[in-house]
């Protein structure tokens, strides 16, 4: 029996229809195949979109896909996107869905990273593959009409997750600074739903994303990687010692998301640390509630990251 069914928005009750994904290793390829995942029945873009390859030290190329639409003004912002999926699915073609209207309503480039995935390529693989992505776009702004300094990194569940690390790993590193991170319901503790999971929240987890499938996905990006060094919060954001001089971060959830306490902990922690953060946390709403187009709370969503960008392109 539901704890949480009534606690959801109404008008996010199609997500609640969806059929639920048993993740296991043995279903991924048919899982990965659904076109909800592959961006195969994506609509057209309403410019042309472009392909780029990174290199990447230790692996091969990166494969990105390049949304610039026509303009007449230089130094324009840039998003570096990274897709979500639990760190097993998707790719970045699934972003034409949405991400070239992005870039039209804030006359910016958006940059989407086909990052490898695991468990066929464990940590730090998929992390080392959007660094790249991130130092081929600075390394390209000119050409692209971009400033390097105004560069947003963003991702949404895993994808979010994923940006947080690059966030961590360009300062650890002193690559290109980074005018902001945005995360959405961003998966960033590998813990969440395992024995030493540091909630107990009775309602969250329940829909979309559950402790089930958020433990293979960390377990399918750990391999045999033991995060007790230096590098694990590059590997889980939450593992990080210090946030110190990040880049300014807006982070939103749903109230009932499984990743709920674990934002707000990364949210307190961040501000503690003196970086800008703006956060927004949705009632009644799940994980990915916002792909449910026409209601409230998207409508909602899509206002506050509007404005949330207009303030980090600045």
């Amino acid at each position: 029996m539901s704890i949480s069914r009534h606690l959801v928005d109404p008008e996010i009750g199609p997500l609640l229809e969806l059929p639920s994904l048993d993740l296991t290793a043995e279903a991924l390829p048919e899982i990965r195949a659904n076109p909800m995942f592959t961006g195969a029945e994506v609509p057209p873009p309403p410019f042309p979109v472009s392909e780029a390859y990174a290199p990447v030290s230790g692996g091969p190329d990166v494969r990105l896909v390049v949304m610039n639409p026509p303009s007449q003004a230089q130094g324009r912002a840039t998003i570096l996107h990274i897709h979500g999926g639990g760190m097993v699915v998707g790719t970045a073609d699934r972003a034409v869905a949405d991400k070239p209207a992005l870039a039209l309503e804030h006359d910016c480039v958006v940059v989407s990273v086909d990052y490898r995935l695991a468990p066929e390529t464990p940590f730090p693989g998929p992390q080392e593959d959007n660094y790249a992505a991130l130092l081929w776009l600075a390394d390209n702004a000119a050409s692209l009409g971009v400033d390097p300094k105004r560069i947003v990194v963003m991702g949404e569940s895993a994808g979010g997750g994923l940006a947080a690390s690059l966030a961590l790993m360009t300062r650890d590193r002193g690559g290109p600074k980074l005018a902001g991170q945005v995360l959405i319901y961003p998966m960033l503790d590998w813990r969440t739903g395992g024995p030493d999971d540091r909630y107990s929240n009775r309602h969250t987890g329940e829909f979309i994303w559950t402790r089930e499938k958020n433990r293979f996905g960390w377990e399918a990006l750990r391999g045999d990687y033991q995060p007790a060094d230096t590098h694990k919060g590059w590997f889980s954001p939450a593992l990080a010692e210090d946030l110190s001089g990040l880049a300014p971060a807006y982070i939103g959830t749903g109230a009932l998301d499984l990743f709920l306490d674990e934002d707000l902990d990364y949210a307190r922690r961040l501000i503690d640390c003196g970086v800008q953060t703006e956060l927004h946390v949705y009632p009644g709403a799940i994980h990915a509630f916002e792909m449910v187009p026409g209601t409230g709370l998207a409508g909602q969503a899509a206002m506050d990251l509007r404005r949330g960008l207009e303030r980090l392109f600045r």
